[in-house]
C-alpha cells in the first residue's frame, strides 16, 4: 500500500522513477513475498544437483544446475532491478508480479525434466522451463513499456529494455521447441545468456546518453533485496544439512556423525552467512554507481554457489547408503568446491567495490586452500566429518581475521570510496 503525504492512496497510476535518495527506502512486502517462490526453485535445483551426485553423474549434474542457476538468478536480477527503480505499487504492478511469480513456479516445475535431459545426452527438454521463463518476461516487458509511456527521461532505457527481454525471449523459445541435441542447446544457451547479459550494458549506455537517464535504482534498496536473496539461498545449506541428518540418523541412529555433520552444516551456513556481509554493500555502491553491473554479475555466481553448498551438505548423507556407496572423496569435493568459488568470488566483489585488494592476503589464500586440503585429504581416506571441518575452516577463517582487526583496513579502504565521491560530487 501507499502513504503519500500521510494520506493512504492506490489504484493505478502512472509509472515514474522512483527517487535515488529516497530516504527509508527498503524491500516491500510484495517483494518478499515474491522472493519465496525463489526458495522453491532454489530447492528444485539443488535436490537435482544433490541427487545426480549421488547417482556418479556429477559432471551431467553441475552442467544442468548451472544452466538452471543462471536461468532462475537472471529471472529474479531482471524483476528486481526494475522495480528498485519504478515500483508504484499500483494493482497493476502487483498483478505483473503475481504473474512473474507464477512464471517461476513453472520453471521450477521443468527443472526435472531439464536435468534428465542433459543426464541423456540426447535432445534437451527445456520446454517447460522456458514456459515459465515466457510468462514471467511477457510481465517484465509489459513493466518496463509502463515505464516508456509513464516516463519521457527513461523512454530509450526502457524501450532497449523491453527490447532485448524480448529478442532474448524469442530465442529461448525457438531453442525450447526445435529438436536440438545437448550439445548445440547448451552453446545456443551460453549464447542466449550472453545476450541478456549484454542487455542490461546496452541500455544503461543508452539511457545515459538521453539526458542522463540510466535506471534510477536506490543502492541501499538494491543491496538489501540482493542481500535478501543471499539469505534466501542459504536456506539450502539448513535443508541440505536437516536431509542428511535424518539420512545419517536413519541408516545408524544419532551417532557422532550426525552429529558433527548438523554442527558443521549449521556453522556453515553462519559462516557463509557472516563472510558476505563483512563487506557494507550500500554506501559503497551509492558511492560508486557505476561498478553496479559487474557486482550484480557477480552475485550470479554467488548465489549458485550458495546453493550447491546446500546440494552438497546433502550428499553427505548419500555416503551413508549402502546402496548408493558414493565414495568420500566425491562427497567432500560437492560441497568444497563450491566454497572454493564463493569465497574467491566474495573476495573479487569485496576488492571491486573497495577498489583495493584485502590486505590479509595470506588469509584469503589459506580460505581458497583449505577446501582443497580437505578433498585431498578425504582422498587418503580420513572421515567425511573431519573433511567438512576443514571445510568450514575456510569462511571461519575470514571471520575470525576480520573480527581480530580486519575490520580497519576494509574500513579505511570504504572510507576512501565515500570519500572521494563526495569530492568528485562538491567539484561538479
Amino acid at each position: 500500500m501507499s502513504i503519500v503525504g500521510g494520506r493512504y492512496r492506490h489504484g493505478l497510476r502512472r509509472v515514474i522513477a522512483r527517487r535515488t535518495d529516497e530516504p527509508g527506502r527498503a524491500a516491500t512486502p510484495l517483494e518478499l513475498l515474491f522472493d519465496l517462490t525463489f526458495v522453491a526453485a532454489f530447492g528444485v535445483a539443488g535436490n537435482e544437483l544433490a541427487h545426480g551426485i549421488a547417482l556418479g553423474h556429477w559432471a551431467t549434474a553441475t552442467v544442468a544446475f548451472t544452466f538452471a542457476m543462471f536461468a532462475v538468478v537472471w529471472a529474479w536480477v531482471n524483476v528486481t532491478w526494475f522495480a528498485s527503480a519504478f515500483d508504484n505499487d499500483d494493482w497493476l504492478h502487483r498483478l505483473l508480479t503475481m504473474v512473474e511469480m507464477t512464471g517461476v513456479i513453472v520453471l521450477a516445475i521443468g527443472l526435472p525434466p531439464l536435468f534428465a535431459s542433459i543426464e541423456r545426452g540426447e535432445v534437451l527438454d527445456n520446454r517447460v522451463m522456458v514456459a515459465g521463463y515466457v510468462i514471467m518476461r511477457v510481465a517484465l516487458i509489459l513493466q518496463w513499456w509502463r515505464a516508456v509511456r509513464g516516463e519521457p527521461r527513461y523512454r530509450a532505457l526502457a524501450s532497449t529494455y523491453a527490447m532485448f527481454v524480448g529478442g532474448a525471449q524469442i530465442g529461448w523459445v525457438l531453442v525450447a521447441i526445435l529438436p536440438l541435441t545437448t550439445v548445440v542447446a547448451l552453446l545456443a544457451a551460453a549464447a542466449l545468456f550472453a545476450l541478456e547479459a549484454l542487455g542490461p550494458l546496452v541500455a544503461e549506455r543508452r539511457g545515459a546518453r538521453n539526458n542522463g537517464g540510466s535506471t534510477p535504482w536506490h543502492p541501499h534498496h538494491l543491496a538489501e533485496r540482493f542481500a535478501l536473496l543471499i539469505i534466501i539461498a542459504l536456506g539450502e545449506t539448513v535443508f541440505g544439512t536437516l536431509a542428511s541428518a535424518n539420512e545419517i540418523s536413519a541408516v545408524g541412529g544419532w551417532t557422532v556423525d550426525a552429529v558433527v555433520v548438523v554442527g558443521a552444516g549449521i556453522a556453515m551456513s553462519f559462516a557463509l552467512w557472516w563472510t558476505y556481509f563483512l563487506v557494507p554493500h550500500a554506501p559503497a555502491l551509492q558511492a560508486r554507481r557505476e561498478k553496479t553491473i559487474p557486482w550484480v554479475y557477480g552475485h550470479l555466481v554467488l548465489y549458485a554457489a550458495i546453493a550447491a553448498v546446500g546440494a552438497g551438505l546433502h550428499v553427505i548423507g548419500s555416503a551413508y547408503d549402502p546402496e548408493l556407496a558414493v565414495d568420500a572423496t566425491t562427497v567432500v569435493a560437492s560441497i568444497a568446491v563450491p566454497v572454493i568459488v564463493f569465497m574467491i568470488v566474495r573476495s573479487l566483489l569485496q576488492a571491486w567495490l573497495v577498489s583495493a585488494p584485502p590486505r590479509d592476503g595470506v588469509v584469503q589464500a589459506a580460505a581458497a586452500v583449505l577446501p582443497v586440503i580437505a578433498v585431498a585429504l578425504a582422498a587418503f581416506g580420513v572421515p567425511v566429518s573431519a573433511c567438512l571441518l576443514v571445510v568450514l575452516a575456510s569462511p571461519l577463517s575470514i571471520v575470525i581475521s576480520f573480527e581480530l582487526g580486519g575490520w580497519r583496513s576494509l574500513d579505511a579502504q570504504l572510507g576512501r570510496v565515500v570519500d572521494s565521491a563526495g569530492r568528485t560530487t562538491r567539484e561538479a
